[in-house]
């Protein structure tokens, strides 16, 4: 946390109606159980007219400001008055019948501090137990309601990750007051329900930002004041919920939008109105049967769809001029919203009849068209898709699963195995000559390795589709090394091919991701050799960072649980106090784990109960062949005699989702390299699963990951090749309990900055606005051309050129010019027709 004096004052409003007891305890907590400073609080209770003697008994809490109000002004009216008697410059809002876990005022402060963008902090809500999510995410139809994603679902953690939403719940919630004031706070027609997605909504429409903090937790008892008011059917919470979601419908959508929404969410309201009472809809058709009773029996539940909009249209008069200061005054669009609305044409209700009406609105007044449709993105990945996957299925699969949450997404190997585990995107195997349809149907298309070659249509100039292309791996640096055991000339001929593969990607790109700024600094310097670092381009983003972005590999943002001890008592002879070392992934040429195991040689004389475990031998993907370096690896381990002592071969493919349970039962991670260019420029990825776990870095010097672990002391870094400094190295993480200590505590920090949201923040951004890059927009041209040459320029240019080839080298540089002239001309013509 901040100095004191860097903290703002948080004045915290509860609104009461009847509900003394439940507010006596909210405000026990919000005084006695934060650990914000007390003076920084103020403590403000409105009563809303309860009538039952709540305001006296809750001047009794020491430390609260009570304010009557006079009259029920609803949680909307409650919280404006409240807001009124506000000092602080961050205002908190939370309901009676909740309770703030200690870290709820300082968590959301410090997004207000860290981020002057965001206006508004959404918090945790979960059930008063902590065990069932109460808001984690905002979601809005395109008909106005607002609703909780993932509400009464398990709290597992996987929601637990910052992210923007469309808007906060107002059962727990901070903004600032200056923004709050300037809005107008709660709009009190609302007096209750969807207020907070109104505000919400108004807040993202003027440029602000709400950010859901789920360090910043509550817990809700839920809908103890409506309880006091409605009647078992829940018809008044209802009238209240759709009348509710037309006048923020109204107020908020652009003209446009509106002229086709409006009309149809009048008939939807209408439609679900009878479908939720089961009226029949033809008894009023001629020809039918008649009753002749000149009253029939309405269920409340129908009647409150009714007159919401009966009182929606009272509203209207008051409503247009909100309207017109709403739309006056935003700065975004109603499809920049759009990915914060999470789903816009969910229907909401599983009604039968209701949902067939909302079809047919959908589609007759061109719902999907007017709120712009979920973008098709294709994920291409040569690799194995399975619950054992290598590196560059893992990437593109948590790629697949972050976009997957804004767009309709399809992943989609070429390689013969393709047994995927269930995802909430479309995961499918297609051959070569499959490939094409899919191209076809995607807005955008992500692909990595060698997959742009198999779908030679997008590698023509002429293609449209925007295409992003994951360079996070440098195959030709990779290739130097893996290609050792070959001829000099296939080694040259491999080189020269991956090298083809890769600059055709570059030439061909819309964005480009790699694995860190050193890596970005090396694409950068191939891009602009091979042209496509135009002034265009340059002018319209110095920084290149709209074609080229940082996107490292990541790691969830769930920690990992433990759920079985494969290694330590499980593993060979493995004691369950031994120290295991633990070495996550494949070994490959690129790697150095003979080292490793002199290292482990010289540790085992002076700590006998030293264990290095080789997590997986045989790589996933069956096109990928064993390397030489594994054959190496065992019999050094066998000639050292330490096979099965202290090194252990899991000779087998770890499963993606058991992977946590082996890194879990180790003590380090190592990762050992040679020292050359392949290394200068790697991210190796397995380091991430060692931060992860929490698990204290033994890693050679010279890549980016060294880097990060020295200045960040998540363990030690050791010269390349050098088995004593190693030895040691682990002998310090594995013994030194104070050091392993303080490298877990930082690691936990580090950490958060590589989960998957946040390393593929620069994709989710470019997929929300995907544009072709500068320089291959259908049509550009230089504003200014050059003066073409005259005749005569042309004639008197050529001689003087003749006249230099002959001084420079006579008829035979002469010659060897105007030859390389005609190839180029005829290259140009060749390509112009290839790309036709």
């Amino acid at each position: 946390m901040p100095e004191q004096a860097q903290r703002p004052a948080v004045s915290v409003i509860v609104v009461n109606y009847r509900g003394a007891e439940d507010t006596i305890a909210c405000l026990r907590a919000l005084r006695d159980e934060l650990d914000y400073p007390a003076e920084l609080l103020q403590l403000i209770c409105v009563d809303n007219d309860s009538g039952d003697g709540s305001a006296e008994r809750i001047r009794q809490v020491p430390g609260v400001e009570v304010v009557e109000s006079g009259a029920n002004l609803g949680f909307a009216g409650g919280c404006n008055l409240g807001a009124a008697h506000a000092t602080g410059t961050v205002l908190a809002f939370l309901n009676n019948d909740a309770r703030p876990h200690a870290s709820w005022v300082s968590a959301a402060v410090d997004v207000l501090r860290a981020e002057p963008t965001v206006a508004a902090v959404a918090s945790k809500v979960l059930d008063w137990d902590g065990e069932i999510i109460d808001f984690v995410d905002a979601g809005l139809t395109w008909f106005g309601m607002g609703y909780k994603r993932h509400a009464g679902q398990p709290d597992t953690g996987e929601h637990d990750v910052a992210r923007d939403v469309l808007f906060a719940t107002g059962s727990a919630m901070f903004v600032r007051a200056g923004v709050y004031r300037e809005l107008g706070g709660f709009d009190e027609r609302f007096f209750m329900f969807y207020e907070d997605v109104d505000l919400g909504w108004r807040l993202n429409l003027r440029g602000w930002r709400v950010r859901f903090e789920p360090r910043s937790l509550t817990f809700h008892r839920h809908h103890a004041s409506m309880s006091k008011v409605d009647s078992p059917d829940n018809a008044r919470e209802l009238f209240l919920l759709e009348r509710n979601a037309l006048a923020a419908l109204y107020k908020n959508l652009s003209d446009a939008t509106l002229a086709k929404a409006l009309p149809a969410a009048l008939a939807l309201a209408v439609r679900r109105a009878t479908a939720r009472g089961d009226v029949d809809p033809t008894q009023l058709r001629i020809g039918g049967p008649d009753t002749g009773k000149s009253t029939v029996e309405i269920p409340r539940t129908t009647l409150a769809g009714l007159l919401a909009i009966d009182q929606f249209v009272e509203l209207l008069p008051s409503l247009a001029g909100a309207r017109e200061t709403e739309q006056a005054a935003r700065v975004r669009s109603d499809a920049d919203l759009l990915p914060l609305m999470r789903n816009a044409m969910e229907p909401a209700y599983p009604l039968p009849r209701y949902l067939a009406a909302h079809d047919v609105l959908v589609d007759v007044f061109g719902l999907e068209e007017a709120f712009g449709g979920r973008r098709k993105v294709l994920v291409i990945t040569g690799d194995a898709i399975s619950d054992r996957m290598a590196g560059p299925a893992i990437r593109a699969w948590n790629m697949a699963d972050v976009l997957a949450a804004e767009h309709e997404v399809r992943l989609v190997t070429v390689n013969p195995m393709c047994a995927p585990p269930e995802a909430p995107f479309a995961v499918l195997r297609a051959k070569r000559r499959e490939l094409a349809p899919h191209v076809a149907w995607a807005d955008v298309v992500v692909l990595q390795g060698h997959a742009l070659e198999l779908v030679p249509e997008l590698k023509k100039h002429t293609s449209t589709k925007i295409v992003v292309c994951d360079i996070y791996d440098p195959m030709h640096l990779e290739l130097l090394e893996q290609g050792k055991d070959d001829t000099d000339e296939q080694r040259a001929l491999d080189l020269i091919g991956v090298t083809k593969v890769l600059n055709t990607q570059l030439e061909r790109g819309d964005f480009f991701l790699c694995a860190s700024e050193r890596q970005r600094h090396f694409w950068l310097g191939h891009l602009t050799a091979l042209g496509r670092l135009t002034p265009a381009l340059y002018d319209s983003d110095p920084t290149v960072r709209s074609l080229l972005a940082v996107a490292p590999f990541g790691l969830p943002g769930k920690p990992p649980q433990q759920a079985a001890s494969p290694i330590k008592g499980a593993l060979g002879d493995i004691a369950p106090t031994d120290k295991v070392v633990l070495w996550a992934g494949g070994v490959y040429s690129w790697f150095d784990p003979l080292t490793l195991l002199y290292a482990v040689e010289l540790l085992a004389q002076r700590r006998p109960d030293v264990r290095l475990v080789f997590l997986g031998m045989r790589h996933p993907n069956p096109e990928v062949p064993d390397m030489d370096i594994g054959g190496q690896t065992r019999a050094l381990a066998r000639r050292l005699d330490l096979t099965d002592r202290h090194v252990f071969f899991n000779e087998t493919w770890v499963p993606y989702n058991e992977r946590q349970n082996w890194l879990l039962d180790a003590d380090c991670g190592v990762t050992t390299h040679y020292e050359h260019v392949e290394t200068t420029f790697a991210f190796r990825t397995r380091v991430l699963d060692y931060l992860w776990a929490g698990l204290p870095i033994v890693t050679t010097d010279g890549d980016s990951f060294a880097d990060l672990v020295r200045a960040e002391r998540l363990g030690v870094v050791v010269p390349a090749e050098d088995p004593a400094a190693l030895a040691d190295a682990l002998e310090r993480v594995l013994y030194d309990e104070e050091f392993a200590r303080a490298a877990r505590e930082r690691i936990a920090v580090v950490r958060e900055r590589f989960t998957w949201e946040t390393v593929l923040a620069p994709l989710v951004a470019f997929c929300r606005n995907p544009v072709p890059a500068a320089d291959r927009l259908p049509g550009a041209e230089p504003l200014v051309y050059n003066k073409p040459l005259r005749v005569g320029d042309v004639i008197r240019r050529d001689i003087d050129l003749v006249r230099s080839y002959l001084d420079t080298g006579g008829p035979g540089e002469l010659t060897k010019r105007a030859a390389g002239r005609v190839r180029r001309i005829a290259r140009e013509r060749w390509k112009g027709r290839q790309d036709g």
